[in-house]
């Protein structure tokens, strides 16, 4: 309570603004499953990674104690992208999760001391700082007692941004989320930042005034972010072949509501983002998957326009409690104007492990 009356407080004190994509680390996706299927999860997310995309389905872990860690890299390595996550139910009708995400960019130079006052280049004075995101989600879910079937969760978010020592930010937010299963049926509802979540950001004066002298600009004011409800509707449905082949369907529809993004389906109030995804089960222990999301349109240098779609791919191996899934994705397309992925592939690994003593 005291932390969310100081954020509040600070959003008041400060000038306020709600850009497009604040806070935008926390829908990169997690997990090699999720990335793998073109971050589809609303309505079928049901392990540890559940926290992140619809706590609702914390209610469907199979075990007592679940685990899940995840390392990827962005931009040929540039950025790191990491999480982990602890799950577990506290009863047949509750469940609880704490997890953490950090992306970061780590081991930037800083050269504004390079040159002395005799002119004379000097190695030993660069520096080296981070600029690093950070969350952690504490999940609850519940099983209502008016609905059958139905799951509801909800999320407390504390992120706290950092620029080395230039500036640094604090926030708060809450999600919701709710689950609903029909036989082979599965449907799903994720409200994030519904309380619309405030990220109150701090600047070092003192470290930024020589380096913003120099270039002639002004100094930054203290600031204040919202970032603005975004609604995703899921939906899913599996098949059974026979004893060892199974399949599953599912796609998710974003709602945004902080004005046109590049999407398939935008206006000025709202845009609509859907991603579609598949998963082939072998005996439950072999997966295949795929997904496509990210619809952009591009503008070529002669005028024109590209669409371009993300295409994922990943495969899972589960043995005991032990799920070890790679994902890639923004794969590569060399048609520059047929539909394709963005210019650079990443590499997910997740690692899950669930148990029950």
């Amino acid at each position: 309570m005291a932390a969310l009356f100081i954020i509040v407080w600070s959003a008041a004190a400060a000038q306020v603004s709600a850009p497009k994509y604040s806070n935008e680390f926390l829908n990169i996706g997690v997990g090699g499953r999720a990335l793998g299927m073109g971050n589809v999860q609303a309505a079928i997310a049901n392990d540890a990674n559940a926290g992140y995309w619809n706590p609702a389905g914390l209610l469907r872990l199979q075990n007592r104690y679940n685990v899940s860690l995840m390392h990827s890299e962005l931009f040929a390595g540039i950025a790191k992208n990491d999480f982990a996550s602890f799950a577990m139910p506290l009863d047949t009708n509750s469940a609880l999760a704490v997890s953490v995400i950090r992306l970061a960019v780590d081991d930037i130079a800083d050269t504004r001391r390079l040159q002395n006052e005799y002119g004379y280049i000097q190695y030993d004075s660069i520096r080296f700082f981070s600029v690093a995101d950070y969350a952690m989600l504490l999940s609850y879910a519940r099983r209502s007692n008016l609905v059958e079937g139905l799951m509801l969760g909800a999320n407390a978010k504390i992120i706290y941004r950092n620029v080395g020592q230039f500036a640094n930010a604090y926030g708060f937010g809450v999600d919701v989320g709710a689950q609903l299963q029909r036989d082979n049926w599965q449907f799903g509802l994720m409200a994030k930042d519904i309380t619309t979540t405030f990220t109150a950001w701090t600047h070092n004066i003192e470290e930024l005034e020589e380096a913003y002298q120099q270039t002639g600009n002004d100094l930054p004011e203290s600031t204040a972010e919202l970032t603005l409800p975004r609604v995703v509707l899921g939906v899913g449905r599996s098949f059974q072949f026979n004893d060892k082949f199974s399949a599953l369907i599912a796609a998710d529809f974003d709602f945004t509501f902080d004005g046109k993004r590049n999407v398939l389906l935008k206006s000025d109030v709202v845009s609509l983002d859907p991603h579609i995804g598949l998963e082939l089960a072998y005996a439950n222990a072999v997966f295949v998957r795929g997904g496509i999301n990210n619809y952009q349109e591009t503008m070529n240098f002669d005028g024109g326009t590209t669409k371009r779609l993300q295409p994922n791919f990943g495969i899972g191996v589960k043995t005991g409690g032990l799920l070890l899934d790679l994902a890639l994705s923004r794969v590569n397309n060399s048609e520059s104007n047929a539909i394709g992925g963005t210019n650079t592939s990443s590499v997910i690994v997740s690692l899950g492990y669930s148990f029950d003593k």
